[in-house]
């Protein structure tokens, strides 16, 4: 099995090198990963500039440019072989749901994703730091799929609660939450005197109810949401062909 491993707050992280360390012990694993935090970059491709790829002294390469152009610069010339699967974490906090519209781990496996290759987004939901938990209930879904793959490529965003191994839950499919909208932005002055803006904090959970990857987070149950890329509104097909019509 070989895995592409790559993340959003940079090839430093330190759940990333979790996340490999992780992985290695039974599959084929390669890290490719920005040389800096760009975290909230979402599905941003780099167009204006080459991108260069580096290694790093503990074997982990890293890319001048988003989560987006680590996976695909990887997959589509960088590697000699095409990855079986692809990985994104771990996160250092969550990402559930309007954050993975925003999240550079999401954009990184959904690049993966879109690319035919089956993908994991990987975040510790919270600051407690305990990044062993959240690689252990890695490890144990990558095993999983190795010994039963899907019929065909799915992306999947996990969130683990930020607790001790022993406190974690089962894990539980859930679907995305709402939160409120976004606090105000935060206004301040640089040291030349220009005003600046923050941006200010997400707001409060909206839909957290049963079945949530927030309720299910609040139980300290892991948070396993499968997604799709088709932001098609159906619903609203009929209303515009009516409004169209004269």
């Amino acid at each position: 099995m070989r895995i592409l491993i790559s993340n959003d707050d940079g090839y430093f992280a330190p759940g990333l090198a979790a996340l490999a360390s992780s992985l290695s012990q039974f599959a084929d694993v390669v890290v490719v990963a920005p040389e800096r935090d760009r975290s909230g970059a979402s599905n941003s491709l780099t167009l204006d500039r080459p991108l260069s790829v580096k290694k790093a002294a503990n074997g982990f390469y890293y890319v001048n440019g988003t989560p987006t152009d680590c996976v695909h610069v990887a997959v589509t010339g960088f590697l000699e072989q095409r990855p079986d699967l692809v990985v994104s974490g771990i996160n250092h906090g969550p990402n559930m749901g309007e954050d993975t519209l925003y999240s550079g781990t999401v954009a990184a496996a959904t690049e993966g994703f879109l690319l035919g290759i089956p993908a994991i987004a990987f975040s510790l939901a919270g600051r407690n730091n305990h990044f062993d938990s959240a690689a252990r209930v890695a490890s144990e879904l990558v095993q999983r799929y190795i010994a039963r793959p899907f019929a065909s490529p799915m992306l999947l965003n996990v969130n683990i609660p930020d607790v001790p191994s022993a406190e974690l839950g089962a894990c539980e499919v859930t679907r995305l939450g709402r939160r409120h909208m976004a606090e105000p932005v935060i206004r301040a002055q640089n040291p030349r005197g220009d005003t600046v803006y923050w941006v200010g904090p997400v707001g409060p959970e909206q839909d957290a109810g049963a079945g949530t990857d927030f309720n299910a987070i609040r139980r300290k149950q892991v948070s396993i949401t499968p997604l799709m890329i088709d932001l098609t509104a159906r619903d609203q097909q009929d209303v515009i062909k009516t409004w169209l019509n004269p």
